[in-house]
């Protein structure tokens, strides 16, 4: 991949973040999601690459755009394979609550698991915990290998958990290892890129979210260093059979870094739509709106974190194609 394809995808979630923001705490998350979807498919028409959809809004009959399969991009450049979640936190943003997100990753054609929509269990740690985890240990094991690895006692470590009513064992098993929990609504991409920065308090993510999800933090962890393992969990055959499909004949098989993410690139853009622990959410004043964007590309491990200023009146669609 190209290195300045790095700054132009930047602009793509730079706008769905502006888009969606506007119906911040209005109670109408389809509409902030409708606005996400339709400036990033619009910046995207803008974009240096022959890209295809394989982690997106939903199968082709399900979405008008981004689905999976859709050809992204200007038709120059390379061939490669685009996850994108527009607003991870549809939820949170209808509600004006934290760590909404517009989100899109992209590796070399054929280095992305086609995720299917299901859910995924994972755990998520950042660099200096690789190689500690498993997933199929004991909860209190990997909380004392995440500890030792970081050099902190075990009350010191932060585990982040959707709150949900599935995850209540884990719950009780991080609290009696003395452990500290952080509780989330909604958000596990940004949950568990957030392992990987000190500045976010968050040492480990668990539990089970969206599978898609999954492989988009894998992108991010794989540029930051980190590591994820995952588990497809399907709830029922159709789903069961769309694993087999996807060459997952054993669905008790661990997903590790390189099965959601292969290939020595990658890179991951992030806008901040609400406020969160890692990047600030838009802000608006009259004709103007600031982002604050994260991206990173795994090959050189490159990390830059991007102040916008947008004068709105200049692109009122957001786009400016010449």
């Amino acid at each position: 991949m190209e290195r300045g394809l790095s700054m132009e995808l930047v602009r793509v979630t730079e706008a769905a973040a502006l888009a969606s923001a506007r119906w911040m705490g209005r109670g109408q998350k389809d509409e902030a999601d409708n606005a996400a979807t339709e400036a990033m498919r619009d910046v995207f028409d803008t974009i240096p690459m022959k890209g295809t959809v394989v982690i997106g809004e939903g199968e082709m009959d399900e979405a008008p755009m981004l689905y999976i399969g859709e050809r992204l991009g200007n038709g120059f450049g390379p061939r490669v394979d685009v996850a994108v979640d527009p607003l991870e936190g549809t939820n949170i943003v209808a509600a004006g609550e934290w760590n909404a997100l517009a989100v899109l990753g992209v590796a070399d054609k054929g280095c992305l698991l086609h995720a299917p929509d299901m859910y995924m269990d994972k755990i998520a740690v950042g660099p200096e915990s690789v190689g500690k985890i498993d997933i199929d240990a004991p909860i209190r094991d990997n909380l004392h290998a995440v500890a030792q690895a970081k050099g902190k006692d075990i009350g010191d470590i932060v585990v982040t958990i959707l709150r949900r009513e599935r995850h209540q064992r884990i719950i009780d098993e991080v609290r009696a290892a003395g452990a500290r929990i952080k509780l989330l609504g909604d958000g596990d991409v940004a949950a568990a890129i957030n392992t990987a920065f000190e500045d976010t308090g968050v040492d480990i993510l668990l539990g089970s979210g969206g599978a898609p999800e999954g492989v988009l933090a894998a992108i991010g962890l794989k540029c930051l260093g980190g590591e994820i393992q995952g588990r497809l969990l399907p709830q029922n055959e159709e789903e069961l059979e769309r694993c087999k499909k996807m060459g997952i004949a054993d669905i008790r098989r661990v997903l590790h870094m390189n099965d959601l993410v292969s290939g020595d690139d990658a890179i991951f853009a992030a806008t901040g739509v609400t406020d969160g622990e890692l990047l600030k959410g838009v802000r608006y004043k009259g004709q103007t709106g600031t982002t604050q964007s994260l991206v990173m590309r795994a090959k050189s491990g490159t990390v830059r974190f991007i102040d916008g200023k947008h004068h709105l009146e200049k692109k009122p669609d957001l786009v400016i194609r010449t």
